[in-house]
C-alpha cells in the first residue's frame, strides 16, 4: 500500500471516473493530480489543443463556453471514461475593467457562458447518467470575490453568484437520486492566472505613485492550488457522503461569511 498526497494511505477513489474542466494549470491541475493520486481515472480539458494535462490524465480540447463544446466534451467523457462519477467544474475567469459601465456586452456574455452556463450545460448532459446509476458527485468552483463584489469585476462575480444559487437548487433536485452537488469557494490562491488578474486589478485601482500591497489572509499566507484540491478530494470521497448543497469556503479566513 502506498500513501498518496491525499494522506489517506488508500486509493479511495479507485474505480471512479472523473471529468475536470480547466485542468491543465493552477487549481484545476492540482485537482486532477489529487484525483489521480486517489485512484480515479481522470479526463480533463482546456480550450487549446496545445495544453498539457498532468501526467496520467486523458485530455481533450473543448470550449466549454458553448453548447457544442459541452456536447463534444460529454461525448468524449463517455468514449474515454465510459461515464462520469465525479464532475468538477473548474474552468472560469474574466478580465477586470475600470468600472461596471466599461464592461462590454460581449464580455458579460462571455463571463456568463464560462463561469455559469458552462456548468449548466455540462450538468444537463452528464447528470442524467448519474441519476440512472443513483450515484455521483458534482463540484462547482466559485470564488470568494462573490462576497465583496466590485463594479470592475462585476461580470465575473455576478456569474459566480448565479453559479452558487444554481448549485444549491440542483443539489436539492438530485438528492433523491443519490447524486450530491456541492460548491467549493476559493479565496486568494497563488496561481499564474490569478496573479495576472490581481495585478491588472491593482493597476486599475492605483493612484499615481501608490503601491498596491495585498493584506495577508488571517491564516498568514495565500492559498495554494492543493488547498483547493484537497477540498475537492474530500467532497469526492465517501467521507463527505452526507454533504450536498453545501458551499465549502477555502480562503484562509479572508472574506466575510453569510
Amino acid at each position: 500500500m502506498t500513501t498518496g498526497e491525499n494522506g489517506s494511505g488508500t486509493r479511495e477513489l479507485a474505480g471512479k471516473r472523473a471529468l475536470v474542466t480547466g485542468g491543465t494549470r493552477g487549481i484545476g491541475a492540482a485537482v486532477v493530480r489529487q484525483l489521480l493520486d486517489a485512484g480515479a481515472q481522470v479526463l480533463t480539458t482546456a480550450r487549446s489543443a496545445t495544453s498539457a494535462a498532468p501526467e496520467g490524465a486523458a485530455f481533450v480540447a473543448a470550449d466549454v463556453r458553448t453548447r457544442a463544446g459541452a456536447q463534444e466534451l460529454a461525448a468524449a467523457a463517455r468514449d474515454v471514461l465510459g461515464g462520469v462519477d465525479v464532475l468538477v467544474h473548474n474552468a472560469g475567469g474574466a478580465q477586470p475593467h475600470e468600472s461596471a459601465a466599461a464592461i462590454p456586452d460581449e464580455e458579460w456574455q462571455d463571463a456568463l457562458d464560462l463561469n455559469f452556463l458552462a456548468s449548466v450545460r455540462l450538468d444537463s448532459l452528464l447528470t442524467p447518467g448519474m441519476r440512472e446509476r443513483r450515484s455521483g458527485l458534482v463540484v462547482h468552483v466559485s470564488s470568494a470575490a462573490v462576497r465583496t463584489p466590485v463594479g470592475q469585476f462585476l461580470h465575473y462575480t455576478t456569474a459566480k453568484a448565479a453559479l452558487e444559487n444554481y448549485s444549491r437548487g440542483l443539489a436539492l433536485e438530485l438528492a433523491p437520486f443519490g447524486v450530491r452537488v456541492n460548491t467549493v469557494t476559493p479565496g486568494r490562491v497563488a496561481t499564474p492566472g490569478g496573479e495576472a488578474t490581481r495585478e491588472q486589478w491593482a493597476r486599475l485601482n492605483a493612484a499615481p505613485g501608490q503601491t498596491n500591497a495585498h493584506d495577508t489572509p488571517p491564516l498568514g499566507r495565500e492559498g495554494r492550488p492543493d488547498d483547493i484540491a484537497h477540498a475537492v478530494l474530500f467532497l469526492a470521497s465517501d467521507r463527505a457522503g452526507w454533504l450536498t448543497g453545501s458551499n465549502l469556503v477555502v480562503d484562509g479566513g479572508e472574506f466575510p461569511r453569510g
